[in-house]
């Protein structure tokens, strides 16, 4: 390795904040409605959660998305403001296992709502061993899940279209809960959205069939994504959030990795620099590609961003 890239690889630090990044603003909303009207009020903690609440209630509910725009949903806190709102909500949706850190501070009795754990059902990873699980046959229960602390569960479950399916499955069961009288309507839009959720899996599945399966991104976004399509992940950043810094011999690590697995694209995400993917893809030979986990407000949809990962996954491997 140069001196160059050597300078380049000390002067480097992960990571830029999620505030500092612009990003297209769609039409989420962000306040509890005050009219009185029959319609639920349900608030989700996650963009990837509100579009799956709007396909499931649609005009038959006001969905909130509490987590400001830019800002980071593996250490944001509610403000005051924010715990008014949540008092004020019939449902809460959140995705669970650890994702929101500010549930350890949340007391149900204070509030009116329910809270939905989205991850209910589906069986969870070690963040530390996310290779080396083996993919259960069905996707039931949260046997592993007793056995750890949330802080080494991997909590991007929404990440693999099929855990997303049951998300979706969940949130359906809980406006049905909620509001019995329309259960028939959310379990048919469930169900309708949900279809085009498999025919998603069913186009990763087929097109990265007889692909190579190591890939580097940038951190440990993509065990279930991985651990359902026979892909195997390797990271720059060894967390389940994109905060952290990377030593020079960090990089080195992954240089050597790189040749050695013969991978020439090194992927980033749009919520962090690309400066650290770039000095290992020069180092290479390679090119740097975007792998979105899907974190950060965007007017594309859950099918969008993930065909777009879906097509620069087969960029790299295929």
């Amino acid at each position: 390795m140069n001196s160059q890239i050597k300078l380049a690889i000390i002067a480097i630090v992960i990571v830029i904040p999620l505030a500092s990044f612009a990003v297209t603003q769609p039409s989420f909303n962000s306040e509890i409605s005050t009219t009185e009207n029959s319609k639920l009020q349900v608030i989700t903690s996650a963009t990837f959660l509100y579009e799956f609440s709007q396909n499931v209630g649609k005009e038959m509910i006001d969905v909130t998305l509490l987590v400001p725009m830019g800002a980071d949903p593996h250490d944001w806190e509610p403000t005051i403001r924010d715990r008014e709102k949540l008092q004020k909500a019939d449902v809460i949706i959140v995705n669970g296992i650890g994702y929101e850190h500010w549930l350890g501070s949340f007391d149900s009795n204070d509030n009116q709502g329910i809270l939905v754990d989205t991850s209910n059902g589906i069986s969870t990873l070690d963040s530390e061993k996310h290779d080396d699980h083996a993919k259960e046959d069905d996707h039931d229960g949260h046997e592993e899940e007793d056995k750890h602390n949330h802080e080494d569960l991997d909590p991007h479950i929404w990440l693999n279209p099929v855990y997303a399916q049951l998300q979706v499955k969940n949130i359906a069961n809980a406006l049905s809960n909620s509001d019995p009288t329309n259960k028939n309507y959310y379990q048919s839009n469930a169900a309708i959205y949900n279809k085009e959720l498999d025919l998603l899996d069913s186009k990763i599945r087929t097109e990265l069939s007889g692909c190579k399966t190591d890939f580097i991104t940038f951190h440990n976004a993509f065990s279930y994504f991985s651990e359902e399509y026979g892909l195997t992940q390797h990271t720059i950043i060894s967390s389940n959030d994109s905060h952290g810094e990377v030593t020079p011999q960090t990089l080195e690590n992954i240089i050597s990795l790189a040749r050695e697995l013969n991978i020439k694209v090194i992927f980033a995400e749009e919520s962090t620099s690309t400066k650290t993917s770039q000095v290992i893809a020069d180092e290479i030979g390679g090119k740097v590609l975007v792998l979105s986990p899907l974190e950060i407000v965007s007017d594309e949809t859950y099918v969008e961003k993930m065909t777009q990962n879906l097509n620069n996954l087969k960029d790299a491997l295929c």
